[in-house]
This record gives structure tokens, C-alpha cells and sequence, in this order.
């Protein structure tokens, strides 16, 4: 007999009882899930709950007893954050500011009392009653904390440990205390806490990190560290202030003083001068919109400043602090709608401009790096050192405007070299060898501002000098005592040697004529080529070379006849040495840094300069040098003739330079003595190219000398006019004798 059997459905129809085997076996599998799911969240609720009251033990005992591992203190409480660092030319005027973090450290005092408010009632109301933590918003805290998600992470037994998303524990709710320890202490710390990856390998951590995960694990691990150094740095401020008003009012400062307030600015006192063009001690309750704008920056800097683009949410953060600020009683309800109303204030673009004493700042930080090794960049960035060069602004700026003056004089001959023609020049004070300016290119190049990183072509540009180079042959000469400036020398045809498988090379005068016989002066003013290669086979390359390094030249020159035409390769603040130590009879290597100041006050170098300057000797011989120079300007024939004019009133001494087809055009002058000053300037294109048909230095380099002479001479820094010797006697040369520092007429 065979049975068949079936079940009734919910409407009365049969089902194989097979079908219903497995429903039954289906839902038994679903009860199943559900209970074990039920006792898993059971235990991960109760192992977590055991790891949290663990935790909770151990984070208490680390914030309120242990005083293990602790930062130095002692920079915050000397208030030592970084700052910025400056450049001062030798009258204490800024030439450059140089910093990591543009910073003004603000004492409480000069913080206006209209910010202070903003910043209590935006950042912490409570500030000067607690003691580095306002356990009163605690709860306010705790009911941020998103449940949710911690919900999610229980029920996925940490699988989701990785995966993006909103952190369970909320932002916010920290003191002002906290935030300066976050920012100076746990900066680190700070950055890497939403990492993915456990940053603390301790056993609890790794228990807590499988309940609420990895990230959040690094945040609460932060927060421990950031409690119990606010509560430490408090305790040590009240105990190194003598109070507890006097500590909060140190906490203060270094707050206003530290925090980012966006485009590279740091601390109100800057951001003030940044944003608004004020200082910080010029506001008064009637910038109650500035100041709360201010306080509100420092939520989120990025979104708050006034340099945001989009403007409504920097209003609406201005107007929520304001309205912080009447509740609290800091302003009125009239006061919070009148400042509501008022517009944000108009930002200016900011463009870089072009440094003028570029050169002069890369000059500064080589000497630092060489002269004082003790030293370093990062002193000069940090503030922690500020740096008196010897440079004057004045004169800085009147060389930059001649330069470029001459550059575009040039450009006008050859307007398919706008732009791209370089000039160099250097201004050395004759008694010691101090820079008194330094511009190493044109103010903007290729259509970017110079910086101090760029190429400096006083320091840096290795090139021939040319006929400047001719002073040290006859200054050789006239050491070597068979010569003077009487002396007939043969200006005519000759060759030097190029090498054994190679023909002569034959010595041509720039206007290709010889003069036959003439003196030793006409041959230096009118710069004959061929007399300067005729005197070097008499005294011989050797003591050009001797004389050229006793004049402040140490590179290398090459023992070659044409080194006497200039056909090594010198820089050319190695040749404004050399015409200042034949212009003053000292020698002496030049230096930029007078003096450098720590930030307790204390000088490391005095006043006095780096080198103590030395007689060159033999003043017969310097003192026909001198008088030959100044014959370069007063001999109609001199290539620099054109500075011998009652419209230039300065008795200078000098000579042109050009190379080989044009390439680079040059002059060198100085005034007289030891308070006299020495110039190089050097005008050519960086790949070397030619300047053109006769682009001499004296038609390219001459006219910005004049220039810039001119100017300096007219008044010093203080106003008054700079007097030089103005005129040089026709009957008689004056001369150097014994005393480099006493001038003699014979």
C-alpha cells in the first residue's frame, strides 16, 4: 500500500512534503544565524566593555600620575616658537624676511582687549577657570559620540576597519591649552592619527583597535597624551609665573602667537597686518567684525580666511562668532548687528614682487654657511638669529635702478634682446671690503621675479675679464721697478705662442692700428693690447699671477701670455677686490655679515669686520697704478673719457673691459682711499652670445657707472650729501705712502 503525503498550505492547497522538509530546514538554519549572531555581539559587547573599563583605568593613571617621557618645556615656557628672520642692511633696515612659519610672537598685554574676547568666547569661555581641560563640556562631548557607527563596526566584527568613513569620536571640545599642546607638542602625533594603521603596539591598544578600530584607537591614544600635557604644562606654568592669572595670561600669548591663520601667516598680530593692513595694537572695540573675522579663522583656516574664494561662509563664521560674543557679554546686541552688517574687507592680490637685494641675500647665506658653521639656515628661519650685513639700502636700490636703466639703454640699440640681456654689479666700501650692494641680475627674468635662490652672476659667472684685467700687468710691472708711467713701451705687431703644432697667434688693438713708441700711460688709457702682451714677456706671466692673487684674486689664473689681455676666467666681485685694494693700498677680503644677533640679545661677531685689512706694500709702485687709472678717465684718448666732465664732479679711477667679439662689456671704478668706494659692472648675455658691433664697456658698462655714482654721491642714508674727493690736481698725482690711511701729494 503506498501513502501519499502532503501538507496543507495557508489557503488550503497541499504541498509535497518534501518542500515543506526543507522550509522547515531553512527557517531552522535562519534561527540559527540569528542566535549566533545574537551571542557574538554579546561577547564583543562584553569583551569590549572589560577592554574600555581596562582602558579607561590605564588612561586615567597616564593623564593624572604618570609624568613619565615629558617634552621640554623649556622653549614654550621662554616662548621660543619659530618666528621670522631677518636680513638688516647696516642702518637696521629690512632687506628680507626669512621664515618656515611667518610669525610675530605677541606678548597678552598687546593683544587688544576686543580679540581677546573673540578668541575666549569662539575657542573657550571657561579659560581662566580651569586647569587645562573644561571637564563642564565633557558631556556636552560625549553626545557627539556617533553610536552608529561604532554600532556598524561591532556588528561586522572589525571588518570594517579600513573602509573610509566618519570617525566614531567627534572633533571639538578642546581647550585652548589643548590645542597649543596639540600644535606644539603632538604635531606628529597629530598627522598621523587617521591612519588606518595602530600606531601603539601595547596590548590594550590592540584589544580597543579590534572594538572600535585602528584609526579611532590613534585619536582617543592622542587625546590621553593631549589631557595629561595640558593639565602638566599648566601646573609648570603656574609654578614658573607665580600664579595661575599670570600662567593663563603666558598660555594666551603663545596661543595668539602660534596659530596658522592660513597663507603662510601665523598668530593674529600677523594675520592683522596680512589681512587688514593694521597692527594688532591699533584695534578698538569698534573692530569688533576684524577681531571676531580673526578668531574665526583659526577653525579652518583654508575655509575662513579672508582670502577664501567663496565669502559666504567666512560671513557666516564671522557672524556666529559674533553672536558667541553677545551671549557671552563681550559686546552688545547692537554692537553684534552693526558689525554684522559691515562688508568683508577687500583683499589686494598679492604678486610677488622682485627682490632688489636678492644677491645680497644668497651672499648672506653662503657667508653664514662658511664663516660660521655653528650656524645654519634653519637659525635664520626659525628667528632664532637675526643677520646685520653690511649692505646699504640706499645704495642697493640706486644700483638696481641703474642697471636696469643701462639694460634698457642697450635694449633700445637692440630690441630683440628685451629681457633677455643680463647685467651684474657690486659695490665695495675701499677701507675694509665690505659689500655695500650686490645685484647678481636683472629684477625680472624670463617674466619671473628674481629670488634669492637664483643665479648670482656677481659670485657665480665665471668670465673673462678682459682689459680690466690690465691694471694688475702694469701694476706688475711697476713692482718689478723697471718701469713707469714715463716709460716708452713699443706698441706694435706681436705674437704669442699657441703650441707646438699650432701657428702664432698675432695681437691685434681693438682700432687695429700701432702707435709705434709711446708711454706706459697712453698705452693703460687707450688699453693697447699689443704693449700689454709685450710688458708680460718682459716680467713674465709668474709675477702677473703674483700680483693678481695679492690683489684679492684666488681663482686660478692660467700661465698663459693672454691671461694679460684677460683670457682667464675671474667672477667679478674678484675684480671689484682687486680695484678696491688699489684704490685703498689695504688689503682685505670682502665680507656682507657685520654682525649677527641671537634671540637673547647677544652678538656672536661685534662690529668688528671678519678680516683686519693689511698694507699691499710698496707704495711707489700703487701710487703710479693709481695715477694711471685715473689717466683712463683724464687723457682724451682714455677709453673711459666720457666720465671726465663737469657734469660728473667725482674723481675716479678705472678701466673698461671688453672680450672677444663682444661677449661682455665691463667697467671698474673707484673713488679715492679709504673712504672711497669701488664698483664693477658687467653686462652680457648668459649663453654667451655677442653683444654686437662695438658694444664696448665703455659704451654698455660706463653708463650705468655713471649713473649710480652720481646718485650715491648725492646724499648718504642719512640725507646728507656723500662727499668724496671731487677733482684731482692736473700739476700732481696724489699717491699712497707709509700709512695706506694718509693721502700725500708729490
Amino acid at each position: 500500500m503506498r501513502l501519499d503525503i502532503t501538507r496543507a498550505s495557508a489557503k488550503g492547497s497541499r504541498v509535497p512534503a518534501a518542500a515543506a522538509s526543507g522550509r522547515i530546514h531553512s527557517g531552522t538554519s535562519s534561527w540559527t544565524r540569528g542566535v549566533i549572531v545574537l551571542l557574538t555581539s554579546v561577547v564583543l559587547v562584553g569583551s569590549a566593555s572589560v577592554g574600555a573599563a581596562l582602558f579607561t583605568v590605564d588612561a586615567l593613571y597616564h593623564v593624572y600620575f604618570s609624568r613619565q617621557d615629558l617634552p621640554d618645556l623649556g622653549p614654550f615656557t621662554r616662548f621660543q616658537f619659530p618666528a621670522i628672520g631677518h636680513i638688516y642692511d647696516a642702518n637696521g633696515q629690512p632687506l628680507i624676511e626669512l621664515a618656515t612659519e611667518y610669525r610675530e610672537i605677541t606678548q597678552y598685554a598687546d593683544i587688544p582687549p576686543i580679540l581677546r574676547d573673540a578668541i575666549l568666547a569662539t575657542e573657550d569661555k571657561r579659560f581662566f577657570s580651569h586647569n587645562g581641560v573644561d571637564y563642564l563640556s565633557i558631556p556636552r562631548v560625549i553626545t557627539k559620540v556617533r553610536l552608529g557607527a561604532w554600532g556598524r563596526r561591532l556588528a561586522t566584527g572589525g571588518r570594517r576597519d579600513n573602509m573610509p568613513g566618519r570617525a566614531i569620536f567627534p572633533q571639538g571640545g578642546s581647550t585652548i591649552t589643548q590645542q597649543l599642546v596639540r600644535g606644539v607638542f603632538l604635531l606628529r602625533q597629530t598627522s598621523q592619527e587617521n591612519s588606518y594603521r595602530l600606531r601603539n603596539v601595547g596590548v590594550l591598544p590592540r584589544i580597543l583597535s579590534s572594538m572600535i578600530g585602528a584609526r579611532n584607537v590613534n585619536m582617543v591614544l592622542r587625546k590621553r597624551e593631549e589631557l595629561r600635557l595640558s593639565l602638566w604644562i599648566e601646573d609648570q606654568m603656574r609654578e614658573r609665573f607665580g600664579s595661575k592669572r599670570r600662567a593663563k595670561e603666558e598660555i594666551f600669548a603663545r596661543y595668539a602667537s602660534f596659530v596658522y591663520m592660513s597663507n603662510g601667516q601665523y598668530g593674529f598680530a600677523r594675520a592683522a597686518t596680512y589681512y587688514f593692513g593694521r597692527p594688532l595694537s591699533t584695534f578698538t572695540a569698534d573692530d569688533a567684525d576684524k577681531a571676531a573675522l580673526l578668531a574665526g579663522i583659526a577653525k579652518s583656516p583654508r575655509d575662513y580666511a579672508p582670502s577664501a574664494k567663496e565669502t559666504r561662509p567666512i560671513l557666516r563664521r564671522r557672524n556666529q562668532v559674533l553672536a558667541l560674543m553677545a551671549a557671552r557679554g563681550f559686546i552688545s546686541r547692537d554692537q553684534m548687528t552693526k558689525a554684522g552688517q559691515r562688508p568683508l574687507p577687500q583683499m589686494m592680490p598679492r604678486e610677488s614682487q622682485p627682490s632688489r637685494s636678492s644677491a645680497v641675500v644668497a651672499h648672506v647665506l653662503d657667508e653664514l654657511k662658511v664663516a660660521h658653521a655653528e650656524l645654519g639656515l634653519d637659525d635664520l628661519l626659525q628667528g632664532q638669529i637675526q643677520v646685520h650685513s653690511t649692505v646699504d639700502a640706499r645704495v642697493q636700490h640706486v644700483v638696481s635702478e641703474a642697471m636696469e636703466h643701462g639694460l634698457q639703454l642697450y635694449e633700445q640699440r637692440h630690441p630683440t634682446a628685451r629681457g633677455v640681456v643680463q647685467g651684474s654689479v657690486v659695490v665695495l666700501n675701499n677701507r675694509d671690503g665690505s659689500v655695500l650692494a650686490e645685484t647678481g641680475g636683472r629684477q625680472v627674468y624670463h617674466g619671473r621675479p628674481t629670488s634669492y635662490s637664483d643665479f648670482n652672476r656677481v659670485r657665480q659667472s665665471m668670465r673673462q675679464p678682459g682689459s680690466a684685467m690690465k691694471p694688475m700687468v702694469y701694476l706688475a710691472a711697476f713692482r718689478h721697478g723697471d718701469f713707469t708711467l714715463e716709460t716708452l713701451v713699443p706698441d706694435e705687431p706681436i705674437s704669442v705662442p699657441t703650441g707646438r703644432s699650432s701657428p702664432p697667434k698675432w695681437i691685434a688693438n681693438y682700432d687695429g692700428r700701432f702707435k709705434g713708441m709711446i708711454p706706459i700711460r697712453e698705452a693703460l688709457a687707450e688699453s693697447r693690447n699689443a704693449v700689454a702682451i709685450w710688458i708680460t714677456a718682459q716680467i713674465g706671466i709668474d709675477a702677473i699671477l703674483k700680483t693678481s692673487r695679492s690683489l684679492g684674486v684666488q681663482t686660478p689664473l692660467q700661465r698663459y701670455p693672454t691671461t694679460a689681455l684677460g683670457a682667464s676666467e675671474v667672477n667679478l666681485l674678484e675684480l671689484a677686490t682687486a680695484y678696491r685694494t688699489i684704490a685703498s693700498g689695504l688689503v682685505a677680503q670682502p665680507y656682507v655679515i657685520r654682525r649677527i644677533v641671537q634671540e637673547s640679545g647677544d652678538g656672536i661677531d661685534g662690529n668688528e669686520p671678519r678680516t683686519t685689512p693689511t698694507p699691499l706694500g710698496n707704495a711707489a709702485a700703487l701710487a703710479l697704478i693709481q695715477e694711471g687709472l685715473r689717466g683712463v678717465v683724464r687723457i682724451p684718448t682714455g677709453t673711459a673719457h666720457a666720465l671726465d666732465s663737469r657734469l660728473f664732479p667725482i674723481a675716479v679711477m678705472g678701466k673698461t673691459g671688453t672680450t672677444n667679439d663682444f661677449r661682455d662689456a665691463l667697467f671698474v671704478g673707484s673713488t679715492y682711499g679709504v673712504e672711497g668706494i669701488t664698483v664693477a659692472v658687467r653686462v652680457g648675455f648668459d649663453d654667451n652670445r655677442s653683444l654686437g658691433d662695438r658694444e664696448t664697456g665703455g659704451r654698455v658698462a660706463l653708463p650705468i657707472f655713471r649713473e649710480l655714482m652720481l646718485k650715491i654721491t648725492a646724499t648718504d642714508s642719512s640725507g646728507r650729501r656723500r662727499r668724496f674727493r671731487t677733482r684731482w690736481s692736473n700739476a700732481s698725482p696724489i699717491i699712497c705712502i707709509a700709512t695706506p690711511h694718509r693721502w700725500s701729494r708729490r
